[in-house]
C-alpha cells in the first residue's frame, strides 16, 4: 500500500512540474474543449506539443477525450478536475505571498 501511495505522488508531482499542463487543465476549465480552442488559447504552444501533453493527459487518465460531431472534445476527469484545483490554488499562494508591486 504504502508503495502506491508514494506512485501517486510521483504521478501528480510529475504533471505539476511538466510545462503546458496547467495551462492546457485551466483552458479545458475555461471552456474550450476542442483541440483548435485549447491550441488558440495557449499563446506559443506548437501542435506537436499540444498533440503530446493532449496524449500524456489522456494517458493518465487526467482527461477524457471524446469525439463529437466529427471534432475531438476533450473534458476534465475527476483527476483533472483535482489538479487543477491544485493549480489554481497554487496561483493564489503565488499571489498572496510572492506579488511583486
Amino acid at each position: 500500500m504504502k508503495n502506491t501511495v508514494f506512485n501517486g505522488f510521483e504521478i501528480v508531482q510529475d504533471l505539476i512540474k511538466l510545462r503546458w499542463i496547467p495551462e492546457i487543465l485551466k483552458s479545458i476549465d475555461m471552456e474550450n474543449h476542442r483541440y483548435t480552442d485549447i491550441l488558440n488559447s495557449i499563446p506559443y504552444m506548437s501542435h506537436t506539443e499540444l498533440n503530446r501533453k493532449l496524449a500524456l493527459l489522456l494517458d493518465k487518465k487526467v482527461i477524457i477525450k471524446k469525439d463529437i460531431e466529427e471534432n475531438n472534445y476533450y473534458e476534465l476527469e475527476d483527476f483533472g478536475k483535482d489538479l487543477i484545483h491544485i493549480f489554481y490554488h497554487l496561483e493564489d499562494l503565488e499571489e498572496k505571498y510572492f506579488k511583486i508591486s
